[in-house]
């Protein structure tokens, strides 16, 4: 059951929501520049690109990504610049639901892959238990990835003494993100891949174009 069936909304519904974060982004990047906040606007116009994926997805391959799915990416891409205006500091939990949110999100795009790689070729049959596994592996190796941003984007403020467009709160706040992206990562395995085949029929069409090439190369 995905978000249309759960809440009885129509796609049209849907992505009537998905325009209204993006409005709201742009007007965060817009106050961002009103009040010379860089990394504000930054935040919003990295996260307003995020948004856009469904966009390019049926621009680049003509595939209309699921309307449930784009509302996911923009919810959490629209939380997480709302969270530098304040709430990532000001409201208690508000950094393990943005962090939760993404890390499904990641995990998705685990799952989307191998079983691209896993439709495109019959040289790799990847059992259930190694899906697993990869899709919670993929998740916290992102979340080392992100966390090491993080620490970077904090060094390069501080040494050229501008504003941080990524924040780290300290190693109580990296462990509990590492947690919370671990939950998230399995709660996506184990109930919420479907929500992704869609992305992995897109992926698995490149992928079997690279197969495809490098059997006629051999």
């Amino acid at each position: 059951m995905n978000l249309r069936d759960a809440t009885g909304l129509t796609d049209s519904s849907l992505w009537y929501v998905v325009r209204a974060m993006q409005l709201g982004l742009v007007g965060i990047a817009t106050y961002g520049l009103v009040t010379a906040d860089l990394a504000l606007t930054v935040n919003a116009l990295l996260s307003l690109s995020v948004t856009l994926a469904p966009e390019f997805v049926k621009w680049r391959y003509g595939h209309t990504m699921d309307a449930s799915l784009a509302l996911w990416i923009s919810t959490a891409a629209f939380l997480h610049s709302v969270g530098a205006l304040g709430p990532y500091e000001s409201v208690p939990g508000y950094d393990i639901i943005t962090h939760t949110l993404t890390a499904t999100l990641v995990a998705g795009v685990g799952y989307a892959l191998v079983e691209a790689l896993d439709e495109s070729s019959d040289a790799v049959d990847f059992p259930s238990e190694f899906r697993f596994l990869f899709i919670v592996v993929f998740v916290l190796a992102f979340g080392v990835v992100w966390e090491i941003a993080e620490f970077a984007a904090g060094g390069m403020g501080t040494l050229l003494g501008g504003q941080e467009v990524l924040t780290q709160y300290g190693m109580r706040d990296t462990v509990l993100d590492f947690v919370f992206d671990g939950l998230g990562a399995v709660a996506v395995a184990l109930w919420g891949t479907g929500a992704f085949d869609g992305v992995a029929t897109v992926l698995s069409r490149g992928v079997a174009g690279v197969f495809g090439r490098q059997e006629e190369d051999g």
